[in-house]
């Protein structure tokens, strides 16, 4: 597996744990508003990090962090993912992944395995034209078939949408509600530039878009966290 970056300790990323973050290398999509290009862009890719290394520093960190959160970059395109996720359940670790949701298959795989305890899904926009979003065209299907997953999988969840000025309107965030009803747990995320980064017409959301788009989905799913 293809690890660009290694974080040892955070309280911010696995909710209501101590967890050590994981970086995989490569992405199938180019969101225009990725905030990691580094590990998704070949062209800017970091020497790799041994899978071995890592996995020792997770037995060392067991008295320290009870959890792993795999991210990237998107990790289900690495193809020895589950392999690695079984190394680290072996550990003793809780697991969480962040992923786009574009390989349903491997998503299922995962959750059959029982090696996932927590899922962050993100949903880019509304699915009639998904691929503005991801730049690239993209099946929305698949998209509905990963959040079908997600949320009758019985593992804990949670379903992300990042917000940017110049992308999202208050319409599409309406026309995304009906999708995320239900939900146990949708979080409104904020998008920042990277510092340094050329985003052209794309900007953070403008205060009056965040509050209606919580007004929108406040009372249709059970719980709304706003990241700002």
């Amino acid at each position: 597996m293809k690890i660009g970056g290694f974080h040892k300790h955070s309280v911010t990323d696995y909710p209501g744990h101590k967890a050590a973050v994981i970086y995989t290398q490569g992405c199938n999509w180019r969101c225009p508003y990725c905030f990691y290009r580094s590990f998704v862009i070949p062209s800017r890719f970091q020497p790799s990090l041994p899978e071995d290394d890592i996995l020792r520093c997770l037995a060392d960190a067991r008295s320290d962090i009870d959890a792993v959160v795999i991210t990237g970059g998107e990790p289900t395109i690495q193809p020895c993912l589950s392999d690695f996720l079984r190394r680290v359940k072996k550990l003793g670790f809780k697991i969480k992944l962040e992923t786009h949701g574009g390989r349903p298959a491997v998503l299922a795989e995962l959750i059959s395995e029982k090696l996932l305890d927590y899922i962050a899904l993100d949903i880019k926009g509304p699915l009639h034209h998904y691929s503005r979003y991801v730049g690239t065209e993209v099946d929305p299907g698949i998209i509905e078939l990963s959040l079908d997953l997600v949320l009758n999988s019985g593992v804990e969840y949670e379903i992300r949408t990042t917000l940017v000025g110049g992308l999202h309107t208050v319409e599409e965030v309406r026309a995304m509600a009906p999708m995320l009803a239900g939900s146990r747990r949708v979080a409104l995320q904020a998008f920042k530039p990277p510092p340094g980064a050329k985003t052209g017409t794309l900007h953070s959301p403008s205060p009056d878009l965040f509050h209606a788009a919580g007004e929108i989905l406040r009372d249709k799913v059970e719980e709304l966290v706003v990241r700002v």
